[in-house]
């Protein structure tokens, strides 16, 4: 069992001070924008400004932020009693984009339909804080991972099978094709998958690194790993592709091909690989097209509509079923936000359909504005950057690169749907890291969360002579 921190008359300097001082923003961020809320549901002096919002009950408004504050407050307390050499600025970065989703649900509840968003918010997001501590708990031996690295592989494998067979009874010409329904929940499989996957690719990147960075077969210049090492590592991308060809999800797609890339440049430290990887990618991308549903490839046509100069063209695909108009609309909102934002409240969210959470970038765009935009870029670096440095302290192999891989998700899923909301890429539905609506995407996120704070306060105590 964990040992529990005696307090002694230096405990008050050893409180986690940093991590509470960097709570004081984001408490005071929420609750002004709270306050702002309830004060505009019932004296806003244009209420033809925000419709939706004028029968708001303040119980609604108060409840999620209030709980919030009030459940990070006790996670730090626990985290302060039982591990307080790990990192102190993972929570207050998370808190702030988890108080961010809980306020944009809360917010996007009446355009929606849902006055009950933010309380249902509210409860994934302090069962995946639950979930988040039960895994800081468990891992005690973080090599745990490591030495079932091929049961992880199995519990992917056993995701995905579970997955076909339900896309198989399912429509694939729907987005929404890849959930598993039990009853009255929603579960995307792909949440925990994407873990197995870096999990089994980690450790078996540390037990081989050696051999797959010296390479092994010679193709022109370039020096192949040899295949008894590259054969797991292709087969588990090839099992776990399959989604792609038989579930036919170009998200999910791009996200396990990236975390593959990843992780194979951070075991090897070779630009080859990479480039080789990213040519198979484009081929792989021009092929699976043709086997992609309507749908989806009316998501690529979306890519090239002129928004500016405004074509038949442009009317055919912006009209067309499943065509470009909620990407369309979503631009109108970002634009429409300028510099510094509509005001919070004050914009017209519910013009962009799915809004909550394929498009809550949007929805902030437009009501906090550029300004508001970048500084929520500026929260996933800082939390890139705290993940890839725990990562870079790890004492070893297995715990740098199982870090680095979990902070790469949340790169490589952030770069994916910001893209597709700006029609940059099409648009897919992954969702944005703690920001989007959505359960299992809340707490899978939080799993990884809870992995990376493990990896740290081992770190540390390993470091102090105490491991």
């Amino acid at each position: 069992m964990e040992q529990m921190t005696n307090y002694s008359p230096d405990s008050f300097r050893r409180y986690r001070w940093k991590e509470l001082s960097l709570f004081i923003i984001p408490f005071l961020l929420l609750l002004l924008e709270m306050t702002q809320l309830l004060l505009l549901t019932k004296f806003n002096p244009d209420p033809a400004s925000a419709p939706d919002l004028r029968k708001f009950p303040i119980i609604q408004g108060l409840t999620p932020i209030l709980g919030l504050l009030a459940v990070l407050l006790v996670v730090h307390i626990v985290l302060n009693i039982f591990f307080r050499k790990a990192d102190q600025f993972l929570l207050p970065l998370v808190g702030l984009l988890s108080g961010l989703g809980v306020l944009m649900a809360t917010r996007l509840g009446p355009p929606v339909g849902d006055l009950n968003l933010g309380n249902k918010q509210l409860i994934w997001v302090i069962l995946g804080l639950v979930i988040c501590l039960a895994t800081i708990f468990l891992l005690r031996n973080i090599h745990w991972l490591a030495r079932y690295k091929y049961t992880a592989a199995l519990f992917g494998v056993i995701l995905l099978c579970t997955t076909l067979v339900n896309a198989l009874r399912s429509n694939l010409n729907t987005p929404t094709h890849d959930q598993l329904n039990v009853g009255s929940f929603a579960f995307q499989p792909s949440e925990l998958l994407k873990i197995c996957i870096v999990i089994f690719f980690a450790a078996y990147l540390s037990e081989n690194r050696d051999v797959l960075a010296e390479g092994g077969m010679q193709i022109g210049s370039l020096r192949l790993p040899p295949l008894r090492q590259l054969g797991p590592l292709a087969l588990m991308l090839f099992i776990s592709l399959m989604l792609f060809l038989v579930v036919r999800e170009l998200g999910l797609a791009l996200l396990i091909y990236g975390i593959f890339v990843s992780m194979i440049y951070l075991g090897t430290n070779k630009l080859a690989y990479v480039l080789v990887s990213v040519g198979i990618a484009v081929l792989l991308g021009i092929v699976g097209f043709k086997i992609l549903p309507p749908y989806a490839q009316k998501r690529f046509e979306v890519v090239n509509i002129d928004v500016v100069n405004w074509t038949a063209g442009s009317e055919n695909t912006y009209g067309a079923n499943m065509g470009g108009f909620q990407v369309v609309q979503g631009l109108i909102a970002i634009s429409s936000g300028g510099i510094l934002g509509a005001g919070f409240g004050l914009g017209h969210p519910g013009y962009v359909p799915v809004v909550q959470s394929d498009m809550v970038l949007t929805a902030l765009a437009e009501e906090f504005g550029l300004i508001g935009l970048f500084a929520l870029m500026g929260i996933y670096l800082f939390i890139l950057y705290r993940g890839f440095r725990i990562a870079i302290e790890a004492t070893d192999t297995f715990s740098q690169l199982l870090a680095a891989g979990l902070t790469s998700i949340f790169a490589i899923q952030t770069l994916i749907i910001s893209a597709g909301n700006l029609k940059i890429m099409p648009l897919t539905g992954i969702p944005l890291p703690f920001l989007s609506y959505g359960g299992s995407s809340i707490i899978g996120n939080f799993i990884i969360i809870g992995i990376l704070l493990r990896i740290s306060y081992n770190t540390a105590l390993e470091r102090d002579g105490m491991g």
